[in-house]
């Protein structure tokens, strides 16, 4: 009476208990593929050793016998001995073995002792784009980057699996047996592609390498549509002096103070607001004074006549400081924040820095006359690039993007929506910008920045870098510098453009020397890769005399031949090979 009546139901739930166990089916983690399908990142089924602990009767001989094939110290095998002789129905034994092993353990046929697929995940690239595809944690959980961005869709769905045994822990045959699916999760396609990024760190290591610098980062986009296509980031361990993937994407996560890169904000307010032109003339000395600093251009000259083209070409810090003083401080900082400094880009990636900009009400003495050339400010990678392709794209911003699209377990694919752009400023400042920016390169400050056949736009800039214990010297009195270089190419209708930051070079610590050079050799691979030809000029036959009289001058008008591709739709086949 009292196991069947009074305590049946305690007793039933207690046989049950022993009867069935519930084993989680982990989901597959969604692939991520560059634009044109190569994979980046997949999730590849492996065997987890797991044990019921309640079917083992003597813990330290299981773990002892375990510890062979698993590779498991003294230390080891008592713990998992502990584990074993606990009151449990599951315990990992060892998570995501490889077939050697789990095959070894198989052999030994041990009670309790079971086995489950897991994904897990693996790069097929290595470290390519590690920083921005990120990584995840031993349950397959985003950590950090694009992994822990979109981890709610990669990870899809967990399933179950509820099967019946007997006292010693076999299946009973023709027990009860359910299951729910796991659901795998969704694909990433993104903007990057894998050619490129490979050449963007290539190239980039190899500068930091050259230079003895402390680090770099290096972006190459698209400007008409945003497309990031290669994202780069790489740091000198101190320790060792080898050059590493970093897991920060530091070209969107870290700031910096951009230098002379900055003028062209300057400049474009001041062309914007018809104060000048690119031809207007202002005297310019070598040296001024703002607030309770003197500013000095970088190399000695007398007082004279400097066009604004000259300014921007020669880089000159007084002519663009007068620039400032005429667009005003109110309108100035309008401008910088329409050119998409100061604020979280459209991103949004994990960690994302929104820059250092000082609100008008809040400059000192000085900050008319340090923001203006890029110091007293600070901004990303992602940023400033993005802030040039407002002139690439004649006055129009476009946010940045990363993702193409998702692709779902039936193998649909869904474009991620399309930012909406906005002006910042005029077609026609736009063009005489891109004019002056060519004139950088070809004249400027910008040379080592050329290719040969081509017109490119582009901007150098050099800046102290503030310390982390305050101001720009350090202990010995030693200024530390970012050298950098952005630009866009060809000219006439920009397909590329590019940004190249190096941290701390030595020596040599200029932006036209240091980080123009990994321009020029990052937009001829991509020139080349994308099959992206100069402009054509379109000539017409001549005509007879009568009808040239008649017939109205039409100017020429540059035209390119071919643009980047639009990434393709993945098949669902190729997503099945891919582990997908």
């Amino acid at each position: 009476v009292q196991v069947q009546a009074l305590s049946g139901d305690r007793y039933t739930a207690f046989g049950v208990s022993q009867r069935f166990q519930d084993i989680a089916l982990p989901a597959n983690r969604g692939s991520i593929f560059d634009r044109n399908g190569n994979d980046l990142a997949v999730s590849l089924p492996q065997k987890t050793i797991w044990a019921n602990p309640s079917l083992i009767a003597h813990p330290l001989e299981v773990a002892t016998a375990l510890a062979g094939p698993l590779g498991f110290d003294a230390a080891h095998t008592t713990a998992l001995a502990d584990k074993l002789g606990r009151h449990d129905q599951f315990t990992y034994v060892a998570r995501r073995v490889d077939d050697k092993v789990a095959a070894a353990v198989a052999h030994l046929h041990l009670p309790g002792v079971s086995f489950v697929d897991e994904p897990k995940r693996f790069a097929p690239a290595g470290d390519l784009a590690r920083s921005v595809l990120g990584g995840v944690d031993v349950d397959n959980k985003g950590l950090f980057g694009l992994e822990r961005q979109y981890d709610s869709a990669l990870r899809g769905t967990a399933g179950e699996l509820v099967v019946e045994k007997d006292p010693g822990g076999r299946t009973i045959p023709g027990g009860d047996v359910q299951r729910v699916p796991a659901q795998r999760g969704n694909d990433l396609v993104l903007t990057l592609d894998r050619s490129m990024q490979y050449e963007t760190e290539r190239a980039l290591a190899a500068q930091i390498i050259a230079k003895g610098a402390k680090g770099g980062t290096a972006i190459v986009s698209r400007p008409a549509t945003g497309e990031i296509l290669a994202m780069a980031n790489f740091t000198t361990d101190p320790a060792t002096g080898q050059i590493v993937a970093t897991g920060n994407n530091m070209g969107a996560t870290a700031v910096y103070e951009p230098g002379s890169v900055n003028k062209v904000i300057t400049v474009a307010a001041a062309l914007e607001k018809k104060l000048v032109g690119p031809d207007t003339e202002l005297t310019v000395p070598d040296s001024m004074t703002v607030g309770d600093h003197l500013y000095t251009d970088h190399d000695p000259h007398p007082t004279e006549s400097y066009s604004v083209t000259r300014i921007l070409t020669e880089s000159s810090n007084i002519g663009t400081i007068k620039l400032a003083q005429m667009v005003g401080k109110d309108d100035f900082d309008t401008y910088l924040r329409s050119f998409g400094l100061g604020q979280r880009t459209a991103l949004d990636f994990p960690n994302e820095a929104a820059g250092v900009l000082l609100a008008p009400q809040h400059y000192n003495g000085t900050s008319m006359g340090s923001i203006p050339i890029g110091q007293g400010i600070s901004v990303t990678a992602v940023q400033m690039l993005e802030a040039y392709n407002v002139l690439a794209n004649d006055g129009v911003y476009v946010p940045p993007k990363l993702v193409l699209a998702t692709v779902d377990s039936a193998g649909a694919r869904h474009a991620t929506p399309t930012s909406t752009g906005r002006r910042v400023v005029s077609p026609e400042t736009a063009q005489q910008m891109r004019d002056m920016l060519v004139n950088v390169v070809a004249k400027g400050t910008g040379q080592r920045g050329g290719i040969t056949g081509y017109s490119v736009a582009g901007k150098t800039g050099t800046a102290r870098k503030p310390l982390p214990e305050g101001g720009y010297q350090d202990a010995a009195g030693n200024y530390h510098y970012v050298a950098n270089f952005v630009g866009f190419v060809p000219a006439e209708r920009p397909e590329l453009s590019i940004i190249v930051v190096i941290d701390e070079p030595a020596g040599d610590i200029y932006g036209g020397t240091v980080a123009a050079p990994v321009f020029a050799d990052l937009a001829q691979y991509g020139l080349r890769l994308f099959r992206i030809p100069p402009p054509l000029i379109e000539r017409q036959p001549a005509p007879d005399t009568a009808a040239a009289a008649a017939a109205p001058a039409t100017a020429d008008e540059p035209k390119r031949v071919r643009a980047i591709p639009a990434a393709a739709p993945i098949p669902a086949s190729a997503l099945s090979a891919a582990g997908g």
